[in-house]
């Protein structure tokens, strides 16, 4: 049997009736004749003692996989056993006279990865067993965890008593199934992640595919076509030496961000090497996302290049991710620097004091592609000439005054300063509200109409849609000669749905006071997906710690507005991405992580980015009122003042539509009770924490349904 998702995979009978070192031929053939010396050994060590602990069981129908790929978490399970309708999750420390927390919370996300996400281990029991070979105890109580949901406590045993323990998980799980079509298919099984996007830019980065990674309907699914179409948009302009744009839209969720990324990792690296002549860049504007990818690629990159013996700086690792994932402001600032300044007769020139012209580039970035996410956000000329004029926010940057375009078009002009080809793929969202000084599509289309007529124009077709550019896209485009429309440049499928597909929809239906939210709510708790409500931001704490397993991750979240979190414990996560960094990616036994539940995240840390269980602490910033929400910022020392601006209003009511999307897997929401004590003299103890501040909201939340902690 054969099986593009692992190395090897076989009855026990078979596998016990074939050679050692055949079986070790076939891995090692399986993993593209790659000879790693480490890897061989824990193999044969593998090998071994599985060859003689499973004999009694030679003549079941059962059996036994190496290496099974589980992309999501860009790791392969060690063995799996398909015995007596159990899974049994085995992961291997040959040599190894320790067990480690890492290594067990390991072997559980395996576990847990299977149970969310392997239709034919959904109604399974699932054993996670670690094995440090030279460990001398084993688990000797087999227990159910408490979640009820058919994996085990996580187990650990020595290669002495592994075969004991597998008969006692067997005698204290006897499971009925069907011998004949379970175990043959288990392997062939429909495998549906939903992964985090920094574990899907992991997994990419370590050359899985999009659809690899992402959760299927039917056939639906579309990325890797989009990417192979893009891809070969990038050759065929390569080859012709042409300049090229392509407009690629989709759902939310459905995975834009992530065929842009896969993209730029792709052009970037060939065969494994960074490939620098025909490179491309990820540009997003979210600074926290940026942050954290880099970081995330970074450790991986050192991790992957010092296990192979080779030396590596974590510093020079950094480096390399940096040149396909920026921040867009510094790739804009690095062309800025080269203009002439101030700007005359409202024209872009290259000042050649500044820059060196090269042969093939000209005046451009090294990079022939650009990759620019959430296009539609790239701000009008207004909006950035201000921000020119002054020298960046806090007016210590460069200073351009008079700058004569908008971000949109400045950034094709950056591209189009190449000699030679140049590709920019704009990642396009629709159904969304610009905000203020944001340009939208058709500053896009305005600009390859009037300066750029040369530009190849690949646009989707639902960039017609009435949700871009007003609808106005066809009428924009009409007397432009260079357009093709392509289906393959929309995505149409959302991938980030897990457990509860109908979480956005709750979401927005309590925050526009819909009377479909009760409903709603009684529609998620079906399917899985808790959401709790409480007025003790310790109980919140607890429900979280008790919720998660293995490294699965927690975090409380408050909106930018949120001012009086104090009482709670709580403090807001200072500024800079460097924070998020740290509380995004370091593990439970680091302070700065968000797992601590000391630091809350704001919506500007956490877009884009999720957790696996959150806590939303409810302030005063938007309270309930009479039927409709009340906006209110607080002035920094003793009272709240109602917030007029409609702008506001709407950022406002965003934010909290952010923090209520992060948790993939479960939520609570905590409103404190406020202070209702008086002082000495009769008057309120904290004026800034009444509660009639959160009362009001935390009633409208009861009446929805939800559960109450």
């Amino acid at each position: 049997m054969k099986s593009n998702r692992c190395l090897y995979v076989a009855t026990f009978k078979d596998f016990l009736e074939s050679s050692q070192d055949s079986i070790l031929g076939r891995m090692v053939r399986a993993f593209h004749g790659v000879d790693q010396t480490t890897t061989n050994e824990a193999w044969e060590g593998e090998i071994r003692i599985l060859h003689e602990i499973l004999q009694r069981w030679k003549d079941e129908d059962a059996y036994i996989i190496f290496e099974y790929a589980i992309p999501r978490l860009g790791k392969r399970v060690d063995v799996i056993l398909l015995l007596k309708g159990i899974i049994f999750c085995l992961e291997f420390k040959v040599g190894k006279k320790d067990a480690l927390q890492d290594d067990l919370e390991q072997v559980l996300d395996y576990a847990l990865d299977l149970k969310n996400f392997h239709l034919f281990s959904a109604d399974k029991p699932i054993a996670p067993v670690l094995v440090p070979t030279e460990y001398g105890r084993y688990t000797k109580s087999v227990q159910n965890s408490v979640y009820d949901d058919g994996v085990l406590n996580p187990m650990i045993s020595g290669e002495k008593h592994l075969e004991y323990l597998l008969s006692e998980i067997i005698e204290q799980k006897k499971t009925p199934y069907t011998s004949e079509s379970w175990g043959g298919q288990w392997v062939i099984s429909p495998y549906s992640p939903t992964p985090t996007i920094v574990e899907a830019a992991r997994a990419l980065y370590t050359n899985h595919s999009v659809e690899e990674i992402t959760r299927h309907e039917a056939d639906k699914v579309s990325t890797d076509a989009t990417i192979r179409h893009l891809l070969e948009i990038i050759q065929d302009s390569k080859e012709k030496g042409q300049k090229s744009i392509c407009f690629v839209t989709g759902v939310p969720g459905a995975g834009k961000t992530l065929v842009g990324l896969d993209v730029a990792i792709k052009q970037t690296y060939k065969d494994g090497e960074l490939d620098k002549e025909n490179g491309a860049v990820y540009l997003s504007g979210n600074g926290p996302l940026v942050a954290v990818l880099t970081e995330a690629l970074a450790i991986d990159n050192y991790k992957k290049i010092r296990a192979s013996g080779k030396h590596k700086n974590m510093s020079d690792s950094r480096r390399e991710v940096r040149e396909f994932i920026q921040i867009i402001h510094r790739y804009r600032d690095n062309m800025l620097a080269k203009i002439k300044n101030p700007v005359e007769n409202g024209v872009l020139e290259i000042d050649p004091t500044k820059a060196v012209e090269q042969e093939h580039s000209g005046y451009g970035e090294v990079e022939h592609v650009a990759i620019f996410d959430e296009a539609q956000r790239t701000w009008t000329h207004s909006r950035l000439a201000n921000y020119l004029k002054r020298g960046g926010t806090y007016g210590n940057k460069l200073k351009v005054p008079n700058f004569p375009v908008s971000e949109a078009e400045f950034l094709i002009w950056s591209l189009d300063q190449r000699k030679d080809w140049a590709v920019i793929i704009c990642l396009v969202g629709g159904g969304q509200e610009i905000n203020t000084g944001e340009a939208g599509i058709a500053e896009w289309i305005d600009a390859l109409n009037n300066s750029y007529p040369h530009w190849k124009v690949f646009i989707s077709n639902k960039l017609t849609d009435a949700e871009y550019a007003e609808g106005r896209v066809n009428e924009l485009l009409q007397y432009n000669k260079n357009v093709t429309y392509s289906d393959e440049l929309h995505l149409a499928v959302s991938l980030r749905s897990f457990r509860a597909e109908t979480v956005s929809s709750f979401v927005h239906s309590l925050l526009s006071l819909s009377t479909n939210t009760y409903s709603l709510y009684e529609e998620i708790s079906k399917k899985g997906y808790p959401i709790v409500l409480t007025r003790d931001i310790n109980k919140a704490r607890k429900w979280l710690r008790n919720k998660a397993r293995g490294s699965q991750q927690t975090g409380i979240l408050v909106t930018k507005v949120a001012a009086r979190y104090k009482p709670q414990a709580v403090n807001v996560l200072g500024q800079g991405d460097e924070n998020a960094v740290h509380w995004f990616l370091e593990d439970k036994n680091d302070v700065r992580s968000s797992n601590y539940l000391e630091e809350a995240a704001t919506e500007i840390q956490v877009q884009g980015l999720e957790l696996d269980y959150a806590c939303v602490l409810w302030d005063a910033d938007m309270r309930y009122e009479n039927g409709k929400w009340g906006y209110y910022k607080f002035n920094g020392k003793t009272k709240w003042i109602p917030e007029r601006n409609e702008e506001s209003q709407k950022y406002m009511l965003n934010a909290y539509r952010v923090l209520l999307t992060r948790a993939r897997q479960g939520l609570v929401i905590c409103v404190p009770e406020g202070n209702d004590r008086f002082n000495s003299e009769g008057f309120p103890e904290d004026a800034t924490r009444l509660p009639e501040f959160y009362d009001s909201t935390y009633e409208y939340l009861r009446s929805l349904g939800i559960t109450e902690l």
